[in-house]
């Protein structure tokens, strides 16, 4: 009996897909007739999806649908995800797009520098990501572009670029010089975070980590202004001169007024700038000046730093700043 069950299956199946038994009356077909995204939430069952593909006009028969998957489809799960239906696909073909199929993934990029209250911002426009976060810690994010499906939780894609930034500096700090003037790798990542405010040129990045070295290791002043401006933008742009009052306030940032490294770091730097403060340029350099074409101009001694901070109010002067 049970041989012949099995055999009575398996013909029942084949007249199934040879479309003679039942046909698309009992089974349903497909009806995409133009290009679409379909979401299958995360836990969905087939039964589930199968009722949404109904319900938003793709297939005829949602029984159907499910008639076919468990006769002639493969068994094997369905995946939590967005999908891309287009015309002409069969019922066939979507559940093995749903099983088999690419995920939509999206974007979305954090660019070296943009510091944790505008990652929070950028992410909270992502209209695609759900649930609210707050502010990330600052330095914990690893400037780099993420992708991400819709529907998926700020928090889970805030979780991965933390655990990037986790894994990027232990594989640096592992490959760290000699000549560095930081013992751990929080410190790193604040010195990092300097470097990376106070120039846009790459190729200036060891140069500049070399001489904040060289200012950590002798107990020098850092002096760095984005420190000053830190503590009261919380990383946003100042939109004006920094003020007397505000190199003179003394507080956890303020490298004019604090001996040593900042408390915490003032933006989320790149791999570049962390790569930089592990491995710094040898130089002599202690001083550095604006020079007017987005990089700087870099002196040993103070005279001659003197001379070069000239050269840059002539440079202002010439454009009418001063």
């Amino acid at each position: 009996m049970r041989r012949l069950g099995l055999i009575a299956g398996v013909v029942f199946a084949a007249l199934l897909a040879a479309g003679v038994f039942f046909g698309s009356q009992f089974l349903g077909s497909a009806t995409i007739k133009d290009e679409s995204n379909f979401v299958i939430p995360a836990g969905a069952s087939l039964s589930a999806v199968a009722e949404k593909l109904e319900s938003e006009g793709h297939i005829t028969s949602a029984d159907g649908f499910l008639m076919r998957a468990r006769l002639l489809g493969s068994g094997d799960p369905i995946q939590a995800g967005e999908f891309k239906l287009t015309p002409g696909m069969t019922q066939g073909q979507i559940l093995t797009a749903f099983q088999e199929g690419d995920v939509i993934r999206r974007f979305v990029t954090i660019p070296e520098g943009m510091p944790s209250i505008l990652v929070r911002e950028k992410l909270m426009a992502e209209e695609m990501l759900t649930g609210d976060i707050e502010v990330p810690v600052e330095g914990s994010i690893l400037p780099d572009t993420y992708a991400f499906e819709r529907g998926e939780s700020r928090e889970k894609v805030v979780e991965r670029m933390q655990s990037a930034m986790d894994r990027y500096l232990a594989e640096a700090w592992a490959e760290r010089g000699s000549n560095i003037a930081v013992e751990t790798m929080r410190e790193a990542l604040i010195l990092a975070a300097i470097v990376e405010k106070e120039t846009g040129k790459a190729s200036e990045r060891k140069k500049i980590a070399g001489l904040y070295s060289n200012r950590v290791k002798t107990g020098m002043l850092l002096q760095a202004d984005p420190t000053i401006i830190y503590p009261i933008t919380k990383g946003k742009p100042l939109g004006r001169r920094i003020r007397q009052s505000e190199i003179a306030a003394v507080n956890g940032y303020n490298t004019y007024t604090r001996i040593g490294l900042p408390e915490g770091p003032i933006t989320n730097p790149g791999r570049e700038s962390i790569a930089a403060v592990l491995n710094p340029a040898e130089t002599s350099a202690l001083f550095m000046v604006a020079d007017g074409t987005g990089g700087h101009m870099f002196a040993d001694s103070l005279a001659e730093h003197n001379a070069n901070v000239e050269k840059w109010y002539a440079i202002r002067r010439e454009r009418g700043e001063m």
